[in-house]
């Protein structure tokens, strides 16, 4: 299971503020990498946790650290205009 690290917690914030555009321009191979194996997982969970009712627990442990629904929604929608499947 993918953990929610401070870096994962960074990186979903990102997301959720960034213009995509601006981001795939400044992306390199490891960042790629990154976000489509950890960020790609959690927000996949998150995204089923919210739309099917599964208990991954995701929206907890990200409203936790900051992370409101509003938030998840915004990089849910950046993850996918990157490329990265969330459903």
């Amino acid at each position: 299971m993918t953990e929610l690290s401070l870096e994962n917690i960074e990186f979903i914030k990102i997301l959720a503020t960034s213009d995509a555009a601006i981001l795939q321009a400044g992306m390199n191979d490891a960042t790629r990498q990154k976000l489509d194996d950890e960020i790609g997982t959690i927000l996949r969970e998150y995204y089923c946790e919210n739309t099917m009712e599964t208990a991954t627990k995701w929206t907890k442990k990200l409203e936790d650290v900051g992370i409101d629904e509003d938030a998840g929604k915004a990089a849910i929608a950046c993850a996918r205009r990157l490329g990265i499947n969330i459903s």
